[in-house]
């Protein structure tokens, strides 16, 4: 575990440590393009771009969301708000209207940082129709305030208050926001490291939003350990295959999508190797079907730990490389020093090893509850233990397996996505009697989203085109949309309530 109390002390530390070390490798189209920032830069920029945005009036406490690509502004941008003590709402950069309407009004964020016009979407424009405040672009270095460090109050000190706001769609219509401190950052960051057996000559990869919680821990990891990333705005296969070889990337990853993808790339060419200097894909986010693992391995040559995380707690437990491959093939690997998991009934009874029932969290790493608090109730139970919603068992040798989730939320390439949001609209869809929204197994996904219409007599059957069609009209996020659509005379249902059967819809669809 880290000695430091906020992320801005481990900053600080590490940019005296190894001032001249690379941290951030930003990887371009071009190779000529390419930008490295070191530790001490970091610092440095940093604290003017703090410097600029006291300036502008932003303080210790005042609410600044961002929405921002993964790129070294985003890092610069984050670790001068760390180093005001500024309260952060970082938001995914492929939400729209809806997502990020939601949380600007719920955190009454003061300032929102936006990339201007990034893949064809105008998030200056969105940021003007809804009437956001301090409105700020924030690509470019040129775009970032700058000031003279000597204005800036002293760094904060209390790593327990709460700072930092991530949104999470859950199972409900409108997302939550998760509140953390930079000690249960730093916590699950660090804890994460530790398992993953990192050293100062590794160099790593961030391949996935910044604004996802990962960013975080996986900054966290480079400050302890000294190692740069590679960042990519934009991962696509096989474009990205250069900038991982010409900066001789060892740790690779993201969620099981991203195992798939490369699998896909080796086999093109099975007698070269992919990648000659990776030697760790590791991840989490969805569920790892052991022949995954398997076929790593044995394809790319390398290992592969898979770890089990969520929004409220970024670092629940992680595969080690020196685990035995049964246990990285069909586990999520063992919890941390300082992390408490229990299995228990509904009731909250913990259950004896190799038991399955729901999975419940206490530790430093664990969020310290809900903006909004109606979205707590029921969530921490009398004891103090998150209440994950997913279901599993412990092994002898303390290692988790997950087996399912009473939670209806789908995880497609990592992120949740919630059902209800999507059946809610479509419910509104001329020609929708009743709909299921589930997620399917999907190998290069982890699930895929699949809507199941009940259709009223007489209508005109529906198109997937026509749905995912009217959902953006909607403002509904790309990555949300269905990409399966199965259309029923009748849904499943109980006899009691005539609840909707999700489970055998899954069934018959998987």
């Amino acid at each position: 575990m880290s000695r430091s109390r906020t992320l801005w002390e481990l900053i600080a530390r590490r940019a005296a440590l190894t001032p001249d070390a690379p941290v951030l490798i930003e990887a371009a189209d071009d190779p000529a393009a390419d930008r490295t920032l070191t530790f001490g830069a970091l610092r440095d920029r940093a604290e003017r771009v703090a410097a600029g945005l006291h300036d502008q009036g932003v303080r210790p406490g005042t609410v600044v969301a961002w929405q921002l690509p993964t790129r070294i502004e985003t890092v610069l941008l984050s670790a001068a708000l760390a180093r005001l003590g500024a309260v952060q709402s970082p938001v995914i950069p492929f939400y729209r209207d809806r997502e990020v309407a939601f949380a600007l009004r719920s955190s009454e964020a003061e300032y929102f940082a936006v990339p201007g016009t990034w893949r064809g979407f105008d998030h200056t424009a969105m940021a003007a129709r809804l009437g956001a405040r301090g409105v700020f672009e924030a690509y470019a270095d040129a775009d970032l305030p700058d000031g003279d460090p000597a204005v800036l109050p002293p760094p904060p000190a209390d790593g327990t208050a709460v700072r930092w706001i991530y949104w999470t769609s859950g199972t409900t219509s409108d997302p939550k926001g998760v509140l953390h401190t930079d000690r249960s950052l730093i916590a699950g960051g660090s804890c994460l490291a530790h398992a993953l057996r990192l050293t100062p000559s590794d160099v790593g990869s961030m391949a996935f939003p910044y604004a996802h919680i990962a960013g975080p821990d996986y900054t966290v990891m480079l400050l302890l350990y000294g190692f740069p990333a590679v960042l990519f705005e934009k991962f696509a296969m096989p474009d990205a295959l250069d900038g991982y070889r010409r900066h001789g990337v060892t740790i690779a990853g993201g969620s099981t999508a991203f195992y798939s993808m490369f699998l896909t790339e080796q086999r093109k060419d099975p007698a070269m190797p992919l990648l000659p200097s990776l030697r760790l894909l590791a991840g989490g986010g969805a569920p790892k079907p052991p022949e995954i693992y398997h076929a790593v391995v044995r394809e790319l040559g390398c290992q592969l730990t898979h770890g089990y995380g969520m929004t409220e707690v970024p670092m629940i437990t992680m595969g080690s490389p020196d685990d035995t491959p049964e246990n990285l093939a069909t586990t999520e690997g063992r919890p941390p020093e300082g992390m408490s998991i229990r299995v228990t009934t509904p009731d909250g009874t913990p259950l004896p090893a190799g038991t399955d029932g729901e999975v419940r969290l206490r530790g430093e790493a664990v969020c310290q509850g809900y903006l909004n608090q109606k979205d707590a109730t029921g969530v921490f139970d009398s004891d103090g233990y998150l209440i994950t919603g997913d279901l599993g068992h412990l092994t002898p040798s303390g290692h988790l397996v997950l087996t399912g989730r009473s939670k209806d939320v789908i995880i497609r390439k990592g992120e949740n996505i919630s059902a209800k949001e999507i059946e809610d609209l479509l419910h509104q869809l001329s020609g929708v009697g009743d709909v299921a929204v589930i997620g399917l197994p999907d190998e290069a996904r982890g699930e895929r989203v699949c809507a199941v219409v009940e259709q009223p007599p007489g209508a005109a059957p529906l198109t997937l085109p026509q749905v995912t069609a009217y959902l953006r009209a909607q403002g509904l996020s790309p990555y949300k949309l269905p990409e399966q659509l199965e259309l029923v005379d009748a849904l499943p249902r109980n006899d009691a309530l005539r609840k909707v059967l999700k489970y055998r819809l899954r069934e018959r669809y998987s």
